[in-house]
């Protein structure tokens, strides 16, 4: 089922492709969740169905191909195995390929995501292609975080914003997917994020935050144990985890708080008291977290990141 909030860029790219105008390269800027590689994979349905007229018709062989992404015209190009980059020598196959005649005559479309994986090597090694792009191809680089993209490459491509439905929207879409669930209890820790929660359990997700809770109670309070909690979020879902730890500072600090009670006060001053936080440090452990979340596709090592985030919510001793 098509997401309603998406009919305004179907009906761009559908008007550019019925006036012969489709960029040879489309940036989808999604916000996370919403739906961005749903696009990119509608947008390559779009220029290979068989009947361009009502394309993308949903129902030809063309179509039924993309959608299972095995089209011999479509390439899609994302980290491989373990790894948590695009690296120059898939990019590199992945030029060779583009340039090769389309097996129906037609289009050949590639879909980079995350594109903001790509290494600098691997981006370097796509601009050549974005510059001299072969004829009747198009390239449809889907990420979060364009800012990790090289200026080059984000000046050659057409941007597409995809914004988070509202709650409302995003539910009923689920409801329509997936089934009657609480995909309200889901998305109010996930955020307006229903392709995120598309892939997991509702059930699973609110069991989480509910642990999460209790455990991060616990370290505020000094009771738990940063290490041992870093290394089990890094191993287990550990998006879901940050997206939990985000809302639990966000919900702290409307409150004015940082734990139950006395045990971790947030205070105006700029020194710590015993909770080891003001005000400000709260709101730099959040964009610590949010920058960690944002980063999980990057080489890094996640507990010891994760770790570091945790020790700065321990209580400190009275001077």
């Amino acid at each position: 089922m098509s997401p309603v909030w998406l009919e305004e860029q179907m009906t761009r790219l559908r008007a550019a492709f019925v006036a012969g105008r489709m960029p040879h390269a489309l940036l989808i800027h999604e916000a996370p969740g919403a739906g961005g590689e749903w696009l990119a994979y509608w947008a390559a349905q779009l220029v290979l169905c068989a009947h361009p007229q009502r394309a993308p018709c949903g129902d030809c062989p063309a179509c039924g191909h993309v959608a299972r992404r095995q089209h011999p015209d479509l390439m899609v190009l994302g980290p491989q195995e373990r790894s948590t980059q695009i690296r120059i020598e898939q990019v590199r196959e992945f030029a060779a390929d583009l340039s090769l005649t389309a097996h129906q005559g037609g289009y050949k479309v590639g879909v980079l995501s995350p594109a903001d994986s790509m290494n600098r090597f691997a981006a370097n090694a796509l601009l050549k292609t974005l510059e001299e792009p072969p004829p009747r191809s198009l390239m449809a680089l889907v990420a979060s975080v364009p800012s990790r993209l090289p200026a080059t490459i984000l000046s050659r491509c057409q941007r597409l914003r995809v914004p988070p439905p509202s709650r409302a929207l995003a539910v009923q879409w689920l409801t329509d997917t997936r089934g009657p669930a609480d995909w309200q209890d889901a998305l109010a820790v996930l955020g307006n994020a229903p392709f995120i929660a598309a892939t997991l359990d509702p059930a699973t997700i609110a069991q989480t935050a509910r642990e999460m809770r209790h455990e991060l109670e616990q370290l505020a309070g000094g009771s738990g144990d940063p290490a041992g909690s870093a290394e089990r979020w890094a191993r287990s879902e550990p998006a879901l985890r940050l997206t939990c730890f985000e809302n639990w500072i966000t919900e702290r600090i409307r409150r004015g708080l940082l734990g139950e009670g006395a045990v971790a006060e947030l205070r105006a001053s700029t020194h710590s008291g015993a909770s080891g936080l003001t005000i400000r440090g709260a709101f730099e452990l959040l964009d610590g977290v949010r920058e960690l979340r944002s980063s999980l596709d990057a080489p890094i090592n996640r507990g010891v990141a994760l770790e570091a985030l945790l020790r700065r919510m321990a209580p400190r001793a009275a001077a």
